[in-house]
């Protein structure tokens, strides 16, 4: 692991490394929204840090990592006990700039399930039961995220991205379910465009941001 943050101790630096603390952007309880997994009860980790640079990207605060608390991983645990969530979903900014071996070994010790959210642009760490890859375009996907991803869901943000969207198929494993997804600001041009394409290419399902239309985190 090579991204740093500023102004860190040698002792946090190292603990940084390990895994064993990260810069915490927020969590909560709540119902995911997308994928595969819509509708189940989950716990959130979203990560701070993020140099993918998606310009349509609706959590642009968890790009800089320095302004989230470097936070025990003993401590996000505990609170994902107290809620006792079954499962938890690691996100980001990009959660794989991170070593996430200690953060799903703990989970895993506890008995709850694992799930990530992202762009494959990093090495995979962790213990994971769930990989949602959603690429961009901007750093590619190493080629073990393809082969190990559970989930492909592509953002569509324009004509050309149906056209990528094949192509990132084309890549991953044979098991891996394939998503398109609106991106928000434009769902309601975008969501007719995408069924059209889904009815003509039905090895692809669409995933809608179900918790934006509930008003849930």
């Amino acid at each position: 692991m090579t991204y740093k943050l500023h102004s860190l101790t040698p002792q946090n630096q190292l603990l940084l490394n390990e895994g064993k603390m990260l810069p915490l952007m927020e969590e909560f309880y709540t119902i995911q929204g997308e994928g595969f997994n819509t509708g189940k009860a989950a716990y959130f980790i979203r990560i701070g840090g993020c140099d993918v640079g998606c310009h349509w990207c609706d959590v642009k605060e968890s790009w800089d990592a320095n302004i989230h608390p470097l936070t025990p991983i003993e401590k996000i645990i505990e609170h994902v006990l107290y809620y006792k969530a079954q499962s938890v979903v690691v996100t980001g900014g990009e959660p794989l700039i991170y070593n996430l071996n200690e953060l799903t070994k703990q989970l895993k010790h506890n008995n709850i399930e694992t799930y990530i959210e992202t762009s494959g642009a990093y090495e995979l760490s962790g213990n994971w039961d769930w990989i949602c890859l959603s690429p961009k375009k901007t750093m590619l996907p190493l080629p073990n995220i393809y082969k190990n991803a559970n989930e492909l869901k592509v953002i569509i943000f324009n004509q050309n991205d149906f056209v990528w969207a094949q192509e990132q198929a084309n890549l991953v494993n044979a098991n891996c379910y394939l998503y398109l997804q609106p991106e928000w600001s434009k769902q309601e041009k975008l969501v007719p465009q995408i069924i059209e394409f889904v009815k003509q290419n039905p090895k692809w399902m669409i995933s809608l941001q179900t918790h934006k239309y509930m008003n849930i985190p």
